[in-house]
């Protein structure tokens, strides 16, 4: 498999959460791959907003998932000061603590939110339908 391909390449997740607890759980909802027989997933974890816009302005992910709930800097915040301030910004996946946070996601410019607790389900395809959407686009 070469690695010049980007159709054999796995998608390229910026996952921003101050909790390594809260990674670990978005990972294992996730899973390896989005589908049978696809390349795994690449993550790239930040635990801080400052690492997480040098990660997104670098360049090269196909989705960022933020946490919502993130100390300091929340990923809703975050999502619309990337959405507004980096060109081209990967779409976005809020999650938030609550269903009744979605208006947030609205008002941050999420491509999809996903509240607590994770369904898995929900999660990986709130994340697989963004990243295969992107790929159709190419």
């Amino acid at each position: 498999m070469s690695t010049a391909d980007p159709a054999a390449r796995g998608p390229r997740i910026l996952l921003y959460s101050d909790d390594v607890d809260a990674r670990e759980q978005v990972r294992l909802a996730v899973g390896r791959r989005l589908g049978r027989g696809e390349p795994d997933i690449e993550w790239t974890e930040v635990a801080t907003a400052d690492a997480a816009i040098a990660a997104t302005e670098a360049g090269g992910l196909d989705v960022l998932v933020l946490d919502g709930e993130a100390d300091k800097v929340g990923g809703l915040g975050l999502c619309r000061q990337l959405k507004d301030e980096v060109y081209a910004c990967p779409p976005v996946v809020v999650l938030t603590g609550r269903p009744q946070d979605a208006w947030l996601a609205s008002w941050s410019n999420a491509d999809a939110v996903v509240s607590r607790p994770f369904d898995p389900v929900v999660l990986h395809a709130a994340i697989a339908d963004i990243v295969h959407a992107g790929a159709s686009g190419r």
